[in-house]
């Protein structure tokens, strides 16, 4: 097999295992799969709100999703692990489940798309948009569209750090599709200048002056001590004189 061939393959797997997930985990607020291949196995990575009901009682739930990636799509020795999506407001996937649920619940289209607009914006993401299309109003089949932030279009941020999910809702009038693309607040974008702030300068401390080493001084007799002195070298003087 040609490595193009190979990455067509592998490709088209991860597209059926995420439509698989999805329907099987859609109670669980399915997020996302990350699969990787590693010595031991493959290691696949399930990311849900709850990620209790995709553990199951006792493990039963997991333990049948790991058969069923065997026995269905020939994944060697699935080694399933289950992650809490931390801010389901930044996942595609969860906001165009919203969205398509509250389709089908009969809420208008418009609001909605501005709730989870909303939602979204609310949480900190620097832009969303989300797109539904379909037979909305009219027999005629159209999409409306739903933006907010900053959203680039093309470059590296858009093709590395965008977030992007599609949703399917079967109405009365026919097949309703939600598509959701987030930019979430932690995006790099190789054009956006910082401006560092100068650090404060640090205030000059007061040297303490050396002060000379202090000599002992003599004490000096006090005044009444050198009189009697005085005194005492006059008396000899007056006694030889007479």
């Amino acid at each position: 097999m040609s490595i193009v061939k190979r990455f067509i393959t592998e490709s088209i797997k991860k597209t059926e295992i995420d439509e698989f997930l999805q329907k099987k985990l859609d109670r669980a607020g399915y997020g996302g799969v990350n699969i990787s291949k590693t010595p031991l196995g493959t290691h696949v990575v399930i990311y849900a709100m709850r990620p209790g009901l995709v553990i199951g009682r006792g493990g039963e739930t997991i333990k049948e999703l790991a058969s069923a990636l065997e026995q269905n799509f020939k994944v060697s020795n699935p080694q399933i692990s289950v992650s809490e999506i931390e801010v389901p407001e930044f996942n595609a996937y969860v906001v165009a489940s919203r969205v398509a649920s509250a389709l089908q619940r009969g809420v208008h289209f418009r609001r909605a798309g501005f709730w989870a607009l909303n939602q979204v914006m609310d949480a900190g993401a620097l832009g969303a948009e989300i797109v539904i299309s379909g037979k909305l109003s009219t027999e005629r089949a159209r999409f409306e569209k739903f933006r907010a932030g900053y959203f680039p279009r093309c470059g590296e941020p858009a093709l590395v750090a965008m977030r992007k999910a599609e949703a399917h809702v079967q109405l009365k009038p026919g097949i309703i599709g939600v598509r959701v693309k987030i930019m979430p607040p932690d995006a790099y974008f190789p054009d956006r200048i910082k401006i560092l702030e100068a650090a404060p300068e640090e205030e000059k401390t007061a040297v303490p002056k050396e002060e000379p080493p202090q000599t002992k001084e003599e004490p000096q007799p006090e005044p009444e001590a050198e009189v009697q002195a005085a005194e005492i070298a006059d008396e000899p003087k007056e006694e030889a004189k007479k």
